[in-house]
């Protein structure tokens, strides 16, 4: 039985090669054509198409109660994205850092982050129970007033990218040009094919995780974030390859984005999410990590070797802490 996941994994990393590789082709196509920056592209269709497999893991973990999976996924994609995608990324290539990154996008995912932190752990936050505690037990609710919250931010910003792609005159230099309805048909193929392809990986991968006996949380900060997180990982080396750094900066920065704020908001507005103790450490660290990023990133508008490499150890470290706790 075993051999038949490793195969269907097989198969479904495929999958997302091919489908990350028409679909970021198509989004650099449209780029091109209107004139709107990478960036733009990466922080919107890209991040919106590669998180979908995120939404239907959370979407599904919350209708059927399993709470620690919905919060967790969301978490532990962010993580990976982060540190591990960009990580690889700057390790390959150094990644040059556009100014609108720093400025607007690297921040608000901070200042979201912290607010998702707030909402879903302010009783906890407020008695200062985080020492000597059982990690799993329950540390607040994600109600659907806090969902509806996050899903108007997230219109908020999209519209203000809307408005500083209308004023841009930025282009793709390198994107391939394509007509508009093939370019469209490449990012609608290329994000089903993203979608089946994650699907089958997180399947395979959480089949054989609970064959080792792994709790909801850690599976879904660990073996499901990293299944529903290949299609950004696909996706931005596949965009790194193709001299498009901006996309696979806007495309990680994007997915952290619509994760919190679209992704845990849809979950808690079917149906309120509860948050363990374990999900709030998880969510106070990304917020240090995308801090120490902005720093890296700040650094001569650009995340080197080094600092990749780091960000792959931060995480890497902080995934045995996930293990041994």
């Amino acid at each position: 039985m075993i051999i038949i996941y490793i195969l269907f994994l097989a198969v479904g990393m495929f999958a997302l090669i091919k489908g990350a590789d028409i679909f970021v082709s198509g989004s650099s196509s449209i780029a091109k054509m209107f004139n709107v920056s990478s960036l733009i592209i990466g922080l919107t269709i890209v991040a919106l198409g590669t998180s979908l497999p995120e939404l239907a893991v959370s979407t599904s973990a919350a209708l059927q109660g399993s709470n620690e999976i919905a919060i967790s996924n969301v978490v532990g994609s962010n993580l990976f994205n982060l540190l591990a995608i960009l990580g690889i990324c700057a390790v390959m290539k150094p990644v040059s850092v556009e100014n609108d990154a720093v400025t607007r996008d690297i921040p608000f995912s901070i200042i979201i982050t912290i607010l998702a932190l707030f909402i879903s752990c302010w009783p906890i936050l407020i008695n200062g129970g985080f020492v000597n505690i059982d990690v799993s037990q329950n540390a607040g609710t994600v109600t659907r007033t806090g969902g509806f919250i996050f899903v108007l931010l997230l219109a908020a910003y999209i519209v203000n990218l809307i408005i500083a792609a209308k004023k841009s005159n930025a282009e793709s230099e390198e994107a391939p040009s394509y007509s508009l309805l093939k370019s469209i048909a490449m990012i609608v193929f290329g994000i089903g094919t993203i979608i089946l392809g994650g699907q089958i990986v997180v399947y395979c991968a959480k089949e054989i995780a609970k064959a080792a006996g792994m709790s909801e949380t850690l599976i879904g900060l660990t073996v499901i974030a990293f299944g529903t997180s290949l299609p950004e990982l696909v996706t931005s080396l596949v965009a790194i390859k193709k001299q498009e750094a901006a996309m696979a900066i806007g495309n990680t920065i994007g997915s952290n984005i619509f994760n919190i704020l679209f992704i845990l908001g849809v979950s808690a507005i079917i149906k309120p999410v509860n948050v363990n103790i374990a999900s709030c450490i998880d969510l106070i660290i990304l917020v240090l990590v995308t801090i120490v990023v902005l720093v890296f990133a700040k650094s001569d508008r650009k995340i080197s070797r080094i600092e990749g490499g780091l960000m792959i150890l931060m995480y890497a470290t902080d995934m045995v802490y996930a293990i041994i706790r």
